[in-house]
């Protein structure tokens, strides 16, 4: 049933302003934006009116469905719950990572991402979802299986963003090994000897299938109307490989001369906005904030916290004196929206889909006090 809505005394966030007035939805769509008070509809008491988070890289749904190692979830019941909480942290649409090809030590098994895909499109055919749903294949370019766990998608209708990564020691992200060790041996609690082997068998891995693996990938998603994503790009070759793939987002970039030559070339910077909440990267890479008061940044992506895509917006709008709160939502709505090709939604304006959140600015952490998808309240 097509959805009618009206909201009043608003602070309503526009693509290049803010101001106070009314909405109006009708059909689930924007119907009329007025700087008039209203005298029917919701009243926001002065809280925030922004449109629909768009969310095109989160590993989150994985936590959902393996909650502890060697422990599956029902996986309907994973997406949900999952969806639960990507809709109450603002996100109307999302773009669930799904990885192709083993490491070793990932500890999923083959047709696991299958199942999760067919749960996500059954939860999604049968009204059990608050947000919309797409699908973005990880694809580990550099494991001997990453083409065969992407057949299983060829056809998938939901797939619409694909990243090239390569997670070998040596290249991107782990250029050097340092972190490397964290997050393979540490973690994982591996012994040197295990180690030592495990580097040698994925930087054989890295050297042989790489290559021909990103042509074949790179191949089908150009010619299937697939964005394509680089990953973790470090150097200006780095860069110039992405541009030869056709990449559109280049996401977590390494360096200062990466970042500037991908956003100069027109790809979108992606970084992540637990980097803005947290005040810096994880793993020791650039800082987001550096990019932004650089004029680098296009796209923040909430990566492994939810919450963090609003709250990383708002502190960027908060804390960066050159970046307003509308250029600041526009990372997380109109800009991944449009890289993706996805014109009809991140931006209030008639029209454009009812996406829309209502939020509270309190104590520098966003408060959600309201979801809309398509002029529909789910949360």
């Amino acid at each position: 049933m097509p959805a009618e809505a009206s909201f009043r005394n608003a602070r309503i966030v526009l693509a290049d302003e803010i101001i106070e007035g009314s909405l109006t939805v009708a059909d689930g769509t924007i119907a009329a934006v007025d700087t008039a008070g209203g005298s029917i509809g919701e009243d926001f008491e002065g809280d925030f009116l922004v449109p629909g988070l768009v969310e095109l890289h989160t590993d989150h749904l994985e936590g959902h469905y393996a909650p502890r190692p060697g422990v599956r979830w029902n996986a309907v019941a994973a997406v949900q719950a999952h969806d639960a909480q990507i809709a109450a942290s603002g996100i109307t649409t999302v773009f669930d990572c799904l990885r192709m090809g083993s490491e070793g030590t990932d500890g999923f098994a083959k047709g696991e991402m299958r199942e999760l895909a067919d749960a996500i499109d059954q939860a999604q055919r049968e009204d059990r979802l608050r947000a919309e749903h797409f699908i973005h294949l990880r694809c580990e370019v550099s494991t001997p299986d990453v083409l065969s766990d992407f057949e299983a998608f060829r056809a998938e209708r939901r797939v619409r963003l694909a990243s090239l990564m390569d997670h070998a020691p040596g290249q991107r992200q782990f250029q050097t090994m340092g972190q490397y060790e964290l997050y393979y041996k540490t973690k994982r609690g591996l012994s040197d000897e295990a180690f030592a082997r495990y580097v040698e068998m994925r930087q054989e891995q890295s050297a042989r299938f790489s290559a021909p693996h990103r042509k074949a990938i790179a191949e089908h998603c150009r010619a299937n109307g697939v964005t394509l994503a680089s990953h973790d790009d470090a150097t200006l070759d780095h860069v110039g490989e992405a541009l030869d793939d056709g990449v559109r987002l280049a996401e977590f970039p390494t360096s200062l001369d990466a970042a500037r030559a991908s956003h100069e070339a027109g790809m979108s910077v992606l970084m992540g906005a637990p980097n803005i909440v947290r005040g810096g990267s994880h793993s020791g890479n650039i800082a987001a904030r550096d990019l932004a008061e650089a004029g680098l940044l296009d796209v923040l992506s909430s990566d492994y916290v939810p919450s963090s895509l609003l709250h990383g917006a708002f502190k960027l709008a908060e804390d960066v004196e050159t970046i307003s709160l509308p250029q600041a939502l526009a990372l997380v709505t109109r800009r991944p929206a449009e890289t993706v090709g996805l014109s009809d939604r991140g931006e209030i304006a008639p029209g454009k889909r009812a996406d829309l959140l209502r939020v509270r600015w309190h104590g520098g952490v966003p408060v959600v006090r309201g979801v809309w998808r398509e002029g529909r309240r789910v949360a």
